[in-house]
C-alpha cells in the first residue's frame, strides 16, 4: 500500500505553508499517518533542516520515511516535549497537526473505526492501550454513556441511545459494530441514520483515545517548545476540537477571557495569521474526508 493510499493528505500545501518554513529550521508533524504532510515539509527542507513526527498508531510506522534529517516517534503527541528533549530538542520553529482518523483506520475493518464494516468494536489509535470501543460499551453505565453522546456528538437523544445499550447487554455483551448498528438504527431518525450512526461513532472514538484530553494537554505544551515566530498550522475535524484550537491561538486558553495587566494589556502566547482556511470544492470532490476540515494557524509572539 502506498502512503497516498494509506490517507490522503488534506489541505496539503495550506497547511505546509502555514509553517512558513525556514529551510533550516526544525519542524514536528505530530499526526505523521501516511506521511503527506511530512514529505511536503522535508521537500522545503536543506541539508540542515530537521524533522520530528509522531504517531501512536504501530501501522503507521510502515510508512516511515529513509530520510537522515527524519525522525519518527511511535508516541501520543500529547507527551511531545517529553519525547523531544529525549531527542535532545528544546525548541522548534515550526508544529503540523492534522487531527482526522486516517483513511487506512477507517478502512481496516478489524480496527472499528467505521459503520460501513462489521468488525469487533475496537477505535483504539494505540493498539496497547487497555480502553476499547467494547469496554466503553459494554462497562460504562448508563449516565457515562448519556453525557459522551452529549458531550462528543451533541445527540439530543442520548439518554436513549445510553438506556438502549445498557438494557441490551444484560442479555450479552455487545462486541461488533455491526451489532451496534442494529440495535441503534431504529432510534435514529428516518434518513439521516448513516449521518447519526456516524456521530454516535466519533463520540465513542474520541472517548477511547481521550482526544479532547490529548488535544489540551498538546496545545498546552506548544508556546513553550516554539521559538518566537515559529508556527503551528493545525487541522480540526469537529466542532469540538475545532473550538478548542481557535480559543487557544486567540486567548492561550480554552475558555474565559486572559486577565489584563494594570496597563490593560493582555499577554497571549500567540497571534492567529490569515483567516480560518477550508478545503475548496474540487479538493472535496477528490477527498470526500476532507468536507468538514478546518485549517487555523498561529505565530508564537
Amino acid at each position: 500500500m502506498s502512503n497516498y493510499e494509506y490517507h490522503k493528505p488534506v489541505l496539503l500545501h495550506q497547511t505546509v505553508d502555514g509553517l512558513a518554513i525556514d529551510p533550516s529550521g526544525t519542524y514536528v508533524d505530530v499526526t505523521f499517518g501516511g506521511g503527506g504532510h511530512s514529505k511536503e515539509i522535508l521537500n522545503r527542507l536543506n541539508d540542515q533542516g530537521r524533522l520530528f513526527a509522531f504517531d501512536q498508531d504501530a501501522d503507521a510506522q510502515a510508512n516511515a520515511l529513509e530520510d537522515s534529517r527524519f525522525t519518527l516517534i511511535p508516541e501520543n503527541f500529547r507527551y511531545i516535549k517529553r519525547f523531544l528533549r529525549f531527542y535532545g530538542v528544546k525548541k522548534v520553529d515550526g508544529i503540523l497537526g492534522d487531527f482526522g482518523v486516517s483513511s487506512h483506520q477507517f478502512n481496516e475493518a478489524e480496527r472499528g473505526f467505521s459503520t460501513r464494516f462489521d468488525g469487533r468494536l475496537d477505535m483504539r489509535m494505540n493498539q496497547n492501550d487497555s480502553l476499547s470501543a467494547y469496554q466503553v460499551i459494554n462497562t460504562y453505565d448508563e449516565e457515562q454513556l448519556r453525557d459522551m453522546f452529549y458531550a462528543y456528538a451533541d445527540l439530543k437523544n442520548a439518554p436513549k441511545l445510553a438506556r438502549t445499550i445498557v438494557a441490551a447487554r444484560k442479555d450479552a455483551p455487545i462486541v461488533t459494530s455491526q451489532q451496534l448498528n442494529d440495535l441503534l438504527t431504529p432510534l435514529l431518525f428516518r434518513g439521516k441514520e448513516f449521518k447519526i450512526l456516524a456521530q454516535i461513532y466519533q463520540a465513542i472514538r474520541i472517548e477511547v483515545n481521550q482526544e479532547i484530553e490529548a488535544l489540551k494537554e498538546f496545545l498546552l505544551q506548544t508556546p513553550e517548545l516554539l521559538n518566537p515566530g515559529g508556527r503551528i498550522s493545525l487541522i480540526s475535524y469537529h466542532s469540538l476540537e475545532d473550538r478548542l484550537v481557535k480559543r487557544f491561538i486567540r486567548n492561550g486558553l480554552f475558555q474565559g477571557e486572559p486577565e489584563k495587566d494594570m496597563f490593560g494589556r493582555v499577554e497571549v502566547p500567540f497571534k492567529k495569521v490569515g483567516k480560518l482556511i477550508v478545503p475548496t470544492p474540487q479538493e472535496v470532490q477528490e477527498n470526500n474526508r476532507a468536507r468538514s476540515a478546518k485549517l487555523r494557524v498561529g505565530v508564537r509572539l
